[in-house]
């Protein structure tokens, strides 16, 4: 069975003037263009109350990075009050939204993702030498670069929402 160690776990708030559509594509784009992760979008829920939406959707984003170590982020996004608004830029009348958005983001190291060590209890116990003795530095140099990739994520998104909401 696969070994799994959380190596970061953060979150994002945000309230403010923003349009979700290119919200919505731009962290898509940078998750599997900049981090090269294949996202799969698990669940996804849209709740109307008057003029505001609920929304909530969770991906899932992994990439192979050998063939021993896998890389997996969990992001879940919770949009509230989400409403449509006209904003003046520049003299023209733009749509955009308003609401508060709420990003958790939380990234896994997998180890022997295709199990390739769990054949026997013999291999088990290389398993535990070849980790322990062998690739302890790699096992540190990837989780760091993980847990890099997925603050840049969030800095990122927050940078999106924040240079949206400047312009308007």
């Amino acid at each position: 069975m696969p070994e799994q160690d959380e190596v970061y776990s953060s979150k994002l708030s945000y309230d403010g003037i923003f349009n979700f559509k290119d919200f919505y594509s731009f962290c898509y784009d940078w998750l599997s263009e900049n981090a090269g992760l294949s996202l799969e979008e698990s669940e996804y829920s849209e709740k109307i109350s008057g003029s505001a939406k609920e929304i909530a959707f969770k991906w899932k984003g992994t990439r192979n990075v050998t063939d021993y170590f896998k890389y997996e982020v969990k992001i879940g996004f919770s949009i509230r009050n989400l409403s449509e608004i006209e904003v003046n830029q520049g003299g023209a009348k733009l749509k955009s939204n308003k609401g508060k958005v709420e990003i958790k983001v939380t990234a896994n190291l997998i180890r022997d993702y295709d199990s390739k060590f769990e054949t026997s209890a013999r291999m088990k116990l290389w398993r535990g030498i070849y980790e322990k003795w062998i690739i302890s530095q790699r096992v540190g140099e990837f989780e760091d670069k993980l847990s890099g990739l997925a603050d840049d994520f969030l800095s990122q998104a927050k940078s999106f929402l924040d240079l949206e909401n400047a312009g308007k």
